[in-house]
């Protein structure tokens, strides 16, 4: 379904959409996330979640900021990354991998490649962040440019690993992969069992998915929070419409959200789970990397911000909360942090 406008929904008007004809495959379940973190454990050790008296001030708040930057991908996908590939067979992995990402999500699948001995290669748009090609070249994997965006690529990518017999990994259409990432969440919520709500950046949507199959499951009173990038809409679109679409540009700088369609799976965990989903602007975005620079000293690329930024949007309604935020990635070029400094202010 193509357009460049998705018409509004009159308030009291029920969209419909049926699930199970969405997605009938299986759908990552909490026990799915205790598995994962077993497989994950030998490979990477907890990120810290800090509770940065400044952000509490500014916010009227408590705020918990899971620091999935430290990564040695620098991104939470890592996580997914290792579960997915533990899970292939060594004919499959012998074969070999073909993704598509703008770079997080191929970096998990790089690094997952190296520790299980598979060749990795990842299809890239045409004008991608450098920062994250050099991280997967560095990796090993092969990276090639095809596509204007994200969408392209990923179309890209499937007929190549058709064409090469070569294992294809969805970037969000993959239960192992939501199990792998949604171990971030469940070590937030063993620390602080109390949580009220989480903000959560959504691209394709496996984090969040994450969010919801371990929040709901441990506390079902938790506010699970999407946060999408205004000029790239199309997971909120779907969610609120309750139909799958396919937007015909994505408009943002922060490339890890920046996709055009919304995905089966996703769709088929989040539609009657995630308890919202917002926009905010690119310039929100920007405020929200300089806020999270100047009190938490850590750095967030666009996508990565986005939880605070959505969370900053709605503070009101969080006063004295106990509020998490996902900072799902630090992988910023220095052409995008100098543009942030140069345009935006700290709130």
């Amino acid at each position: 379904m193509m357009r460049n406008e998705v018409p509004t929904i009159e308030r009291g008007e029920q969209p419909s959409g049926d699930l199970a004809s969405l997605w009938s495959g299986p759908v990552p379940t909490l026990a799915d996330v205790y598995r994962a973190r077993n497989v994950i454990r030998p490979h990477l050790t907890p990120t810290p979640l800090l509770e940065p008296d400044g952000l509490a001030e500014r916010l009227g708040c408590r705020v918990f900021v899971k620091c999935e930057n430290l990564q040695p991908t620098g991104a939470f996908k890592v996580r997914g990354g290792i579960t997915m590939m533990s899970r292939l067979s060594e004919a499959e992995r012998a074969r070999g991998v073909v993704a598509a990402s703008t770079g997080n999500h191929g970096q998990s699948i790089a690094f997952a490649a190296r520790i299980y001995g598979a060749n990795a290669i990842v299809f890239v748009p045409e004008r991608p962040n450098e920062l994250k090609v050099r991280a997967m070249e560095r990796l090993g994997a092969t990276i090639i440019k095809q596509g204007a965006d994200f969408d392209e690529c990923f179309a890209a990518s499937r007929r190549y690993a058709d064409d090469h017999d070569m294992h294809w990994v969805h970037s969000a259409n993959e239960p192992d992969l939501i199990a792998g990432v949604a171990t971030a969440t469940l070590e937030i919520m063993e620390a602080v069992p109390d949580l009220d709500a989480i903000f959560v950046p959504i691209g394709g949507g496996s984090g969040l998915c994450g969010a919801c199959v371990v929040g709901k499951s441990i506390n079902p009173d938790i506010q699970v929070i999407g946060v999408q990038a205004e000029g790239a809409p199309a997971a909120y679109e779907s969610w609120r419409r309750r139909e799958l679409l396919e937007l015909t540009t994505a408009d943002t700088f922060a490339e890890g959200v920046a996709t055009r369609t919304g995905y089966e799976l996703p769709a088929r965990i989040l539609w009657d789970t995630v308890d919202d989903i917002m926009l905010v602007s690119d310039a929100e975005l920007r405020r929200a990397i300089l806020t999270m620079l100047e009190t938490t000293r850590m750095l967030a690329e666009g996508a990565g911000a986005a939880g605070l930024a959505g969370l900053f949007k709605r503070r009101t309604e969080f006063t004295g909360k106990n509020v998490a935020v996902m900072l799902s990635g630090g992988n910023l070029t220095l052409e995008a942090l100098t543009q942030a400094l140069h345009e935006e202010r700290p709130w």
